[in-house]
């Protein structure tokens, strides 16, 4: 990311979660690395995209997606802040590491999900098409108008991640909802809705909503810095 980006958080947590990591950036060993917390972050989307497709065999699972979330959040949420902290920030190389690690794990955790028992591959690629559509709008951003904003209405990945584990917690210990299904036609084919589906949806719709209203106000935005050129007769 460029030098002069400015970086917007103003997610639920982000006072709190930005004092926890400058304090473990500070007491990372000197042998930890910005790029090794990068690929540990990678090694929790493998953790947690392995638990949900496990979760097929046994519920219990879960539990490893839950832990790779933490993993993941460790990794990619402290990479930046360590190279900050040690002043050894290096805008473009670990801009470009950090969105293709950031493509890489979001790909391998939402299709892992699609492919546990308990939500619909086609659901959580939909998820994953509008996740990566925002992540694309904030790089676009990040160049364009030198903001980095990472979270919208007050969320951002950390809240994300919470939910997550809440909802795999409660999959764990609440035995109708992980039996929960229901049939439904479309178009002519029978098609069985698990326990998160319908929460899904509304994430889903939630996304869409979040990544209409963003590129219908900075288009507005742009139009206005950028407006069309006066034509003018000779």
């Amino acid at each position: 990311m460029d030098k002069k980006a400015q970086r917007i958080q103003t997610s639920i947590l982000n006072g709190v979660e930005r004092k926890a990591l400058v304090w473990l950036a500070e007491r990372q060993p000197r042998w930890v690395s910005s790029d090794m917390l990068t690929w540990v972050g990678t090694i929790g989307s493998g953790l947690i995209a392995l638990g949900y497709i496990l979760s097929s065999l046994n519920v219990q699972w879960l539990w490893l997606s839950s832990f790779g979330l933490l993993v993941n959040w460790y990794g990619d949420s402290l990479d930046g802040t360590l190279a900050r902290v040690r002043n050894t920030q290096r805008p473009k190389y670990g801009y470009y590491i950090d969105h293709t690690v950031d493509g890489i794990n979001e790909t391998l955790m939402f299709v892992g999900l699609g492919l546990s028992p308990f939500l619909n591959l086609y659901i959580a690629l939909a998820m994953l098409v509008v996740y990566l559509q925002l992540t694309l709008n904030v790089s676009m951003n990040a160049h364009l108008r030198a903001e980095f904003k990472l979270t919208y209405a007050g969320l951002g990945p950390t809240e994300f991640r919470i939910v997550a584990i809440v909802l795999n917690t409660l999959l764990i210990f609440i035995k109708p909802w992980q039996q929960f299904k229901v049939a439904h036609e479309f178009f002519g084919k029978t098609v069985f809705f698990g326990a998160l589906d319908y929460p899904g949806l509304v994430i889903l719709a939630i996304l869409l909503l979040i990544y209409i209203v963003t590129i219908c106000r900075d288009a507005k935005y742009y139009s206005k810095i950028d407006p069309m050129p006066k034509h003018t007769d000779e």
